[in-house]
């Protein structure tokens, strides 16, 4: 039996998760808070094993209240959440601050079909997920520094230089590519390609990069569709949302193919082109994620002199798509996304 507890300020709302819920013998409604407060002291009373939470609350908000859970009760939360720009930054910003998953609330009209069941569906995967304790107020800092390299490889130099830089990651990966790119040098001079799955409406996944890029600092946007790679340098490009993103001929390249391993944009077919155009003058990331997108590719990137990294498993919220990588020796250097940054900026620091 998995414990839910509904977080929502609309009585409404409520009304519709608990219908959404109820077909399902083994997703048990345990308790249900209005606001941010409840929330946060129910969390520590009933010991739920999954929590829906909305971000906008009386008293204190969504993200206030996920924030005080995940570092005082670590607790799978499924972010339930409207796509209004302000709800779909605290909702970007509460996945970093340790939630899993975000799902739009039903938006009145032919999508609502299967809301339910793709509800039930998300909770019953989010409450399988161990979650890591996150300090409170960490999204604030920019200046947390890289924890202290321990004896792993000293970075070798691609012959040639390093022309690209391809990320992957999926469940817990607004945290980990917010930690990985604050920590590359201010005048990082390399385009960094990246994927992150969103399971959420294209709506919400657009907001993403401008999200990151306040995060950040950095200048984030959607990769398009015939620009050449090297116009990127300097840049971190998102692969738009529904697309696979990819490089041919030095220019990047969006597609509709078929989804790779139920994923689009997935993060295989990102790096195994990254490995065909740049073989030994790449690098690749692989970060946080659910399954095994990303794996193979990081291995053919390895296989072609590409220097690759896999997310270590303390740091992950999801060890799933990076202990794939390990398993296959896909990754040169595990490490968490801090260190890999630094081992970043030290290849091109080389390079200069």
């Amino acid at each position: 039996m998995t414990r839910v507890l509904i977080v929502e300020d609309s009585a409404t709302m409520r009304h519709h998760l608990r219908e959404a819920l109820q077909p399902d013998p083994q997703l048990e409604i345990v308790g249900e808070a209005a606001n941010g407060e409840q929330a946060v002291q129910m969390v520590a009373r009933l010991r739920p094993d999954v929590i829906t939470m909305d971000m906008m609350l009386p008293g204190i908000s969504g993200l206030a209240a996920t924030e005080q859970i995940m570092a005082e009760h670590p607790t799978p939360i499924l972010v339930v959440s409207s796509a209004d720009r302000e709800e779909l930054f605290s909702t970007y910003n509460a996945l970093a601050a340790g939630a899993v998953d975000v799902m739009e609330k039903p938006r009145g009209d032919d999508s609502d079909a299967d809301w339910a069941v793709r509800l039930r569906t998300s909770l019953r995967m989010v409450a399988r997920i161990r979650v890591i304790t996150h300090p409170r107020a960490r999204l604030g800092r920019r200046d947390t520094p890289v924890p202290p390299a321990g004896p792993v490889p000293a970075p070798v130099t691609p012959p040639g230089g390093l022309a690209v830089v391809a990320v992957g990651a999926s469940t817990g990966g607004p945290a980990a590519l917010t930690e990985l790119i604050r920590g590359l040098p201010p005048a990082f001079p390399t385009p960094v390609l990246a994927v992150q799955h969103i399971a959420a409406s294209e709506q919400f996944a657009v907001a993403f990069s401008d999200w990151l890029a306040g995060q950040t600092g950095r200048d984030v946007r959607y990769a398009r569709d015939g620009a050449p790679v090297e116009h990127g340098a300097g840049r971190i490009l998102l692969a738009p949302p529904d697309r696979h993103l990819f490089v041919r001929d030095g220019l990047l390249r969006l597609s509709a193919g078929p989804p790779r391993h139920s994923c689009r944009p997935s993060v295989d077919v990102l790096f195994e082109s990254v490995a065909d155009e740049y073989g030994p003058n790449a690098a690749g990331c692989l970060l946080t994620g659910m399954g095994r997108d990303g794996a193979s590719g990081l291995l053919q990137m390895r296989n072609r002199g590409a220097v690759t990294f896999a997310q270590d498993e303390h740091s992950s919220i999801v060890y799933g798509m990076p202990r794939e990588a390990a398993l296959l020796g896909a990754a040169a250097q595990v490490l968490p996304p801090g260190r890999i940054a630094a081992r970043l900026g030290e290849l091109t620091a080389v390079r200069r």
